[in-house]
């Protein structure tokens, strides 16, 4: 088992309709204002960002998105990641019920030194983390889509 290579899939139930919901999702450079542990992004003109993230646990990630997928009619958004991770993240935004279902899917591996020094003892703590940053999003979506 890599212990430095993760998995993640959340799904948010959202009660907007999957354009607006899309609309949100497709401006990373907006995430800041209603994701707490999206600390700062910077959008390049050149179809990336450079995101500095950071959860409950005392670090930070930054991190290089670069968009491979935008496809409003199918609802993905697609970026590869490079930097204290590397791999791929891609929304799938679709209706779900009377609203929307936003499907997170996530494939990285770490490659921040501290956290790969720390891979074992801490990949539970690593997990809860991530799970913990995602049910913010999902509430400050849930405020920030209600207030526009």
């Amino acid at each position: 088992m890599d212990w430095n290579h993760y998995r993640f899939r959340s799904l948010w139930s959202l009660p907007a309709p999957p354009a607006a919901v899309y609309a949100v999702l497709e401006k990373p450079q907006d995430y800041p204002r209603w994701w707490p542990q999206v600390r700062a992004v910077t959008r390049r003109h050149d179809g990336t960002g450079v995101l500095t993230v950071r959860s409950l646990l005392p670090y930070d990630l930054t991190l290089t998105a670069r968009e491979t997928r935008r496809d409003p009619v199918a609802g993905v958004l697609e970026v590869a990641l490079s930097g204290d991770i590397e791999g791929w993240a891609r929304w799938t935004v679709t209706p779900g019920g009377p609203g929307t279902l936003a499907r997170y899917d996530q494939v990285v591996d770490v490659t921040k030194p501290l956290l790969r020094r720390l891979a074992v003892p801490g990949r539970a703590a690593f997990r809860v983390n991530h799970r913990l940053m995602m049910a913010a999003g999902r509430r400050g979506l849930l405020r920030y889509l209600e207030a526009v």
